[in-house]
């Protein structure tokens, strides 16, 4: 049965700092994304940026689903200041079923709320948007940093036909062109990386590499 919802495409609501550079980052990726504001002026600044700008009055359900947004696979309220309003967006999001619903929190009390309701909390920097787009659209993880371009730095758990394999089977540099930085084990850093290490049930290994090799790890994984 087909899915309601394309997973290539992103709604964000809000336009700040970090919903600009997310929405600038994505539509780099070529994927497609679906913006909402508020404030008409945001928008004109990047029309010629970003495409599917919708100028709105509030995060209905009913604006959701006229604006496209509700068919999105993921979406990110970046909503800063207005602690009701971020809310009831992510609340509006999650009514709709939409896989994948991420809130900028302002606080840890807050992200407690958007996390009891369901949704995914994030914390983000001046330039967390940029980093936050990359880890969707190189592993779908958050655990991920962009050292430049087209290196980056991920954490990436692995599945179970890893698991009882040695380093050594897995030749992870040279069939994935990876370097393993360190494997993290029970909260504890093993960092001496011998072919012989066995690895074990819920490993996060930390990888550095490009953002393709990295994407291709991560499917690998997945198998």
């Amino acid at each position: 049965m087909k899915s309601d919802f394309d997973s290539d495409a992103y709604g964000i609501i809000g336009l700040g700092k970090f919903g600009l550079s997310l929405a600038l980052e994505l539509t780099k990726a070529g994927k497609d994304v679906i913006v909402l504001e508020i404030e008409e002026e945001k928008l004109d600044a990047v029309k010629d940026q970003l495409t599917n700008l919708y100028p709105v009055t509030g995060i209905t359900q009913d604006v959701l689903r006229e604006s496209g947004v509700a068919h999105c696979g993921t979406v990110i309220v970046c909503i800063g200041k207005d602690l009701e309003s971020n809310i009831l967006a992510t609340m509006n999001a999650l009514e709709l079923k939409i896989p994948r619903v991420i809130a900028k929190a302002s606080s840890v009390d807050h992200g407690r709320v958007l996390e009891k309701i369901g949704a995914e909390a994030i914390y983000p920097e001046v330039d967390m948007g940029v980093r936050l787009a990359h880890s969707l659209v190189a592993t779908g993880t958050l655990d991920f940093l962009a050292l430049c371009d087209d290196f980056s730095i991920a954490n990436i758990t692995i599945s179970e036909s890893f698991v009882d394999r040695t380093i050594e089977e897995l030749n992870i540099r040279k069939k994935y062109h990876l370097n393993i930085i360190v494997v993290l084990r029970n909260d504890k850093a093993i960092n001496e990386i011998t072919p012989e290490l066995v690895l074990q049930t819920e490993d996060i290994l930390v990888v550095g590499g490009t953002n393709e090799a990295i994407k291709k790890f991560e499917k690998a994984n997945l198998v």
